[in-house]
């Protein structure tokens, strides 16, 4: 396989540099490498929307202190060597996927890190400097702002997704946006979540989920009882919390930033002590046979079944 990292840093520094009237057709040119992730829509969609709507950094450069703020961002990520941890932490995570499953196929990657937007109050406070996105086959879009824990978990975030992107690539688990379900949504962040720790320790665990969502028994049963419900434009929250839903103008449902993440970690461990198997050897697992397994050990009634 081939991987392919952006070289997003020199991108970014041109854009910050350029001339008002050009800045967005600089920021199509440093997505067009990603074009090829939305080929399901027609004509494809405005990588300039794209990058907006991924938390990427604004370009509406007003005034002295934003565009300066994104400098000594830039300036952090290069200082922390982001790109080449980034691409190291990818090698590794194949390698460790691969060494799991010996006939495994990990498609050609491409992967883009991008620094987001320190003014949007919600990815700053609310998940705290991180999104990203690996689940179509082939791309893998990281959008950072360096905060000191963003830069320490720079390895896990990466191959975090990494997880995800070998999970529904060919001859895996398959996403259908009509029928999936919050439980393989779940099981799939805590798979990405687990596989990170496999490799990196406690850094592997989405850093804006609180210590306390991760033990709270109330939030687990709570996104337990929603495993089966299906339309993806409920799982914002059920996966990521109350506060990710209001932002996408979906219905809230009573959980924290992050709860998916935290009850996928806890069904993905508890599945794991059962079977002893990793969560590298379970990449193809279907959530149903995770689930399955691992709810009893937790004390919990499957919903697909009561």
């Amino acid at each position: 396989m081939t991987l392919t990292l952006i070289d997003s840093a020199t991108a970014t520094a041109r854009i910050l540099d350029a001339p008002s009237e050009s800045l967005d057709d600089l920021v199509r040119e440093m997505w067009q490498p990603m074009a090829g992730m939305y080929h399901f829509i027609p004509g494809g969609p405005d990588l300039a929307a794209v990058h907006r709507q991924s938390f990427g950094f604004d370009t509406d450069f007003d005034t002295d202190g934003p565009i300066s703020q994104l400098r000594e961002g830039l300036e952090a990520l290069i200082a922390a060597d982001a790109w080449r941890r980034v691409e190291t932490a990818l090698h590794n995570g194949i390698a460790a996927l691969e060494a799991s499953i010996p006939d495994l196929t990990v498609p050609d990657l491409t992967v883009l890190l991008v620094l987001g937007d320190p003014a949007n109050r919600h990815f700053v406070d609310e998940v705290q400097g991180l999104s990203g996105f690996g689940g179509i086959s082939g791309y893998i879009s990281l959008t950072l702002w360096p905060t000191p824990r963003v830069l320490d978990r720079l390895e896990a975030i990466a191959v975090h997704e990494l997880h995800h992107n070998v999970r529904y690539s060919p001859g895996g688990i398959v996403w259908d946006p009509t029928t999936v379900t919050v439980g393989e949504h779940v099981v799939s962040e805590g798979l990405a979540d687990v596989f990170a720790t496999e490799l990196y320790g406690d850094a592997g665990y989405t850093h804006f989920v609180a210590d306390e969502t991760r033990t709270d028994d109330a939030v687990l049963a709570k996104v337990v009882s929603g495993l089966d419900v299906t339309g993806m434009q409920d799982f914002a929250a059920w996966v990521l919390g109350d506060a990710t839903a209001r932002m996408f103008g979906s219905t809230p449902v009573g959980l924290p930033t992050g709860a998916g993440y935290a009850a996928g970690a806890r069904i993905v461990e508890a599945y794991r002590d059962a079977t002893g198997r990793s969560a590298a050897e379970a990449v193809h697992v279907p959530a149903s046979e995770i689930l399955a397994i691992a709810l009893p050990r937790l004390g919990l009634a499957d919903p697909r079944t009561t």
